[in-house]
C-alpha cells in the first residue's frame, strides 16, 4: 500500500487533527486579547469545519481496506462509528461555547479534537498494538480535560484520580494483551484468535481475559472498576463530563465488544444460570450484573445531579455489557444504537446541569427545583432527557434497552441461558425510574425557592438542548433511521 493510499484511509482523522493544530495556532497568535466568548465561538467554528469535513469525507468517499494486517481497519462499520464519534464531538464543542471555565480556549478544544482523532483511530484498529497507542492517546486527552476547571478544586482531584486508576487500568491491558502476544505470537485479532482455536482454557489464557476485562472494565465505568467515574463526572467541566460520559463510551465498548468477540472467540464459555462454563461470557455477566446492582440502587441516595448521572451510567454500562455477552456481530447493532442515542441523552443531560450551574453554582437535587417556570425549553428537554434513560417509550432509550435485551435472549436460546440477567435488567431498569423520576418532581413540582437566582439560559445552549432532544424522540420514534444503517453496514464489513 502506497503512503497516498494509506494518507486517504486516515484522511478524516487527518482533517480533525489538521483542525485541532489550526485552533491552537489561531487562538495563541491572534486572539489572546479577545474575550474568551469569542475565541471560543471562533475556535470552535473552526473545531466544527474539521469534524465536518472529516464527516463528508467518509460520507462521500466510503472505504473497505485492510492496512497493515490490522493496524487501520476502514469499512463502512467503523465508518459509522467514527461520524458519531464526530457528530457527538461537535454537540460538545457547541455546549462548550457558553462556557467560562477556562481563558485556555485553544489548548481545551484542541484536546477535544485530539481526543476524538484517538476515539476514531481505535474504532479503526484490529491490532492489539494500535488498540493500546489509540487507549493512550484518548485517556491522556480526558485526563487533562477533566481538570480543565482550575478554579474548582474538586476538578484537580478528580483529575488526580482518573489518572491514578487509568494508570492501572493500562497496566493490566498491557498485561493482558502481552499474554495474548505470548501466546499466539501474533499481534492481529483474527491471527490471535486462529492461534488459539481448539487449544482449550490455558491457565494463562484466563489470566489474560481477567486482565483485559479488568482494562476496558475501566474505560466503560463497570463495577467494580467504576470508582472514577462519580469524582469525574461531579469534578470535571460539563462539557468535558459530556464528552467523557458519550463519545469515550461509545468508543470504548466498541473496542471491547470487537475485542472479545474476535480476539477472544472460542472462548467465550457459557453465562447460563445453571450451566456456566468457564470463558469470558460469565466474567462479563457477573461485571454486568454488579454494574446494573450498585449504580441503579447507589445512584437512588445522591444529592447532587451529576452524581446521580454518573452512578446511573454505571448502571447503564451493565445493560450494554449484554449486547457484548451475545458475541454476535448483529448484537453489535444493538450495542451501538444504544451507546449512541445514550451519547446523545447525556450530552443534553450535561447541557441542562451546565445551566443551572452557572445560575446557582452547584447541582444540587433541590437546586432543579421550578425549574420549568423558570426556563420551560430547559425543563423539557431535561424531561425528554430523564424520560429516555429512564426506558420510557416512545423514546430512543426504552428501543436501545429493547433491542439489547432481545438479543441477549435471542443468544441464550434454545434454554435461554442469558434470561436471568435480562429478567435483572429489566428489574433494575424499574428501579432507575424512581431517581429519574425525583429530578423531574423537582423541575415540575416542587415551587421555585425564595431567593432564587434568575436562570438565563443563552439561545445557543438551548437550541443544542432543543436539538439533542428531537434526536432522541426522532431515533425513538424512528430507530430504523439508525438501525437499517447499522445493519447494512455489518452487512457489508468484512467477517
Amino acid at each position: 500500500m502506497s503512503y497516498l493510499e494509506l494518507l486517504k484511509l486516515a484522511a478524516p482523522e487527518t482533517l480533525v487533527v489538521v483542525a485541532a493544530l489550526v485552533v491552537l495556532a489561531v487562538d495563541l497568535t491572534t486572539m489572546r486579547e479577545l474575550d474568551a466568548r469569542v475565541r471560543f465561538i471562533i475556535g470552535g467554528m473552526i473545531g466544527g469545519v474539521g469534524c465536518v469535513a472529516a464527516i463528508l469525507w467518509m460520507l462521500v468517499m466510503p472505504a473497505h481496506a485492510n492496512a497493515f494486517g490490522g493496524m487501520l481497519v476502514v469499512d463502512p462499520l467503523t465508518q459509522f462509528v467514527k461520524i458519531s464519534l464526530l457528530v457527538l464531538t461537535l454537540f460538545t464543542v457547541l455546549l462548550s461555547v457558553e462556557s467560562n471555565f477556562t481563558t485556555h480556549v485553544g489548548e481545551y478544544l484542541a484536546l477535544i479534537l485530539l481526543a476524538v482523532v484517538g476515539m476514531m483511530f481505535l474504532v479503526s484498529a484490529e491490532d492489539i498494538l494500535m488498540i493500546f497507542i489509540s487507549l493512550e492517546l484518548t485517556s491522556l486527552s480526558l485526563y487533562i480535560l477533566t481538570a480543565f476547571h482550575k478554579s474548582n478544586i474538586k476538578s484537580a482531584e478528580a483529575s488526580l484520580k482518573y489518572f491514578l486508576f487509568g494508570g492501572m487500568a493500562a497496566a493490566f491491558t498491557l498485561f493482558g494483551l502481552s499474554l495474548l502476544y505470548g501466546l499466539s505470537g501474533a499481534t492481529n485479532l483474527s491471527q490471535i484468535a486462529a492461534a488459539l482455536s481448539g487449544k482449550g482454557l490455558d491457565p494463562l489464557l484466563v489470566v489474560a481475559i481477567v486482565m483485559t476485562v479488568i482494562g476496558f472494565g475501566f474505560k466503560v465505568a463497570a463495577v467494580p472498576f467504576h470508582l472514577w467515574a462519580p469524582d469525574a463526572y461531579e469534578g470535571a467541566p460539563a462539557p468535558s463530563a459530556a464528552f467523557i460520559a458519550s463519545g469515550s463510551k461509545v468508543a470504548s465498548f466498541f473496542i471491547f465488544a470487537k475485542v472479545m468477540m474476535i480476539g477472544f472467540a472460542g472462548a467465550e464459555g457459557s453465562g447460563a444460570w445453571h450451566l456456566a462454563a468457564a470463558g469470558w461470557v460469565p466474567v462479563i455477566a457477573v461485571v454486568a450484573a454488579l454494574s446494573m446492582l450498585l449504580g441503579n440502587f447507589v445512584a437512588i441516595v445522591q444529592r447532587r445531579v451529576r452524581r446521580l448521572i454518573a452512578y446511573s451510567a454505571i448502571a447503564h454500562a451493565g445493560y450494554m455489557l449484554l449486547a457484548v455477552l451475545s458475541h454476535d456481530r448483529q448484537a453489535v447493532a444493538s450495542l451501538l444504537y444504544y451507546a449512541v442515542t445514550y451519547g446523545l441523552t447525556t450530552i443534553g443531560a450535561f447541557g441542562v446541569v451546565a445551566v443551572v450551574e452557572d445560575s446557582a453554582g452547584n447541582d444540587r437535587l433541590v437546586t432543579f427545583a421550578g425549574l420549568s417556570r423558570r426556563s420551560p425549553v430547559v425543563s423539557f428537554c431535561m424531561m425528554i432527557f430523564m424520560l429516555s434513560l429512564a426506558g420510557i417509550p416512545p423514546l430512543a432509550g426504552f428501543f436501545g434497552k429493547f433491542y439489547v435485551f432481545a438479543a441477549a435472549v435471542k443468544t441464550g436460546a434454545p434454554n435461554l441461558g442469558l434470561l436471568w440477567l435480562v429478567i435483572l435488567a429489566i428489574a433494575m431498569s424499574a428501579v432507575s425510574l424512581y431517581y429519574y423520576l425525583q429530578v423531574l418532581k423537582q423541575i415540575y413540582v416542587a415551587d421555585v425557592p425564595a431567593g432564587a437566582p434568575e436562570l438565563r439560559a443563552p439561545i445557543l445552549t438551548q437550541v443544542v438542548l432543543s436539538l439533542l432532544a428531537a434526536g432522541v424522540i426522532l431515533f425513538g420514534c424512528a430507530p430504523d433511521l439508525l438501525l437499517r444503517w447499522l445493519q447494512q453496514a455489518i452487512h457489508f464489513t468484512s467477517p
